[in-house]
């Protein structure tokens, strides 16, 4: 496993700084892990380079139209788990749902851990038990856990589910999905009564502030389970000694990207060296972002045409389509 004292070692002498053999010391590797966190903060707002989106799941509260996300917002999940070494066991779920990403706090739990991987558990439903990896080795014993979403750069795009029932009980895992548009701010100000009740949300518009976000959806809603969809952030290493869980090339990415950044500290202004660590980077940030490509997507009318025009089965609760 890679950590990222592997990296700053490799990048360093990668530059010229260091001798085969050699280890960086202390002051070269605390200014070089710095680089290294605020360079994988800058790939956060790059969207080619983040491989998974996270799916943000949370229920519905009827009469609410605004919820928080972030450190202490109301979007998160509550769930009782125990952790050994990296491996996280969840067995019961109180409320939200895990995902990749999320922060966790609870009783023996170290500052910064963070999941970084699914086990058994998938993380697609709102009651996903099993087992997922987090990026510090502990031992925690059973305890009361709560985990928070990182606040996301935008929202790309998000539907509900709506329960359906058999015999007057809503059926596990089963219902209809809906999709809700993504509203920009002017979208947004259009809509002349923001309180008007509704089945379910039909759009959403997402306000990113500093610390928390707020995510606002329309109309006010009586049920329903929100699934959004919004890059990874990637998470800043705690300490040099964390794993490095990263999918395959980006080791290679962060030592090279990593070590052009690094040559203005030291002085390097060889024009061949500069050249050739500069295109090593370029062919690994280019590698990867042809990995993440989205497909192209589909024609389709605007989100918001579809906000107000697409008809569903909404009728069933409001008595006729909403418009």
């Amino acid at each position: 496993m890679t950590q990222p004292i592997d990296i700053i070692s490799r990048a360093l002498k990668d530059i010229g700084a260091l001798e085969a053999g050699e280890t960086p010391d202390s002051y070269q590797s605390q200014d070089a892990f710095d680089m290294l966190n605020d360079m994988i903060d800058q790939w956060s707002n790059e969207s080619m380079m983040v491989s998974y989106k996270t799916e943000i799941i949370y229920p519905i509260t009827s009469g609410v139209t605004q919820y928080t996300i972030g450190p202490g917002g109301t979007i998160g999940a509550v769930f009782v788990g125990s952790i050994s070494g990296t491996t996280l066991t969840v067995t019961s779920i109180t409320s939200g749902a895990i995902a990749l990403g999320q922060t966790l706090s609870g009783t023996g739990i170290s500052n910064g851990t963070t999941i970084v991987a699914f086990n058994t558990g998938a993380g697609g439903n709102i009651n996903e038990v099993g087992t997922y990896t987090v990026n510090i080795n502990q031992t925690v014993a059973s305890t009361t856990i709560n985990s928070y979403y990182q606040r996301p750069l935008a929202i790309n795009s998000a539907f509900v589910r709506i329960n359906t029932y058999s015999n007057n009980q809503p059926i596990t895992n089963g219902g209809l999905d809906y999709p809700v548009a993504i509203l920009n701010v002017e979208d947004y100000e259009m809509i002349g009564l923001k309180t008007l009740a509704g089945p379910w949300p039909k759009a959403l518009y997402y306000q990113p502030t500093e610390t928390l976000g707020n995510i606002f959806v329309w109309p006010n809603p009586s049920q329903g389970e929100m699934h959004i969809f919004a890059d990874t952030l990637f998470s800043r290493y705690v300490t040099m000694y964390d794993t490095v869980v990263l999918p395959q090339g980006y080791s290679m990415a962060l030592r090279w990207c990593l070590a052009e950044r690094l040559m203005p500290m030291y002085g390097k202004a060889s024009a061949t060296q500069i050249g050739m660590i500069n295109a090593y980077a370029a062919q690994a940030k280019a590698t990867i972002k042809r990995t993440n490509m989205k497909p192209i997507q589909s024609a389709r009318f605007q989100d918001a045409m579809l906000s107000s025009r697409q008809k569903d089965a909404g009728w069933i609760l409001s008595g006729g389509f909403f418009r």
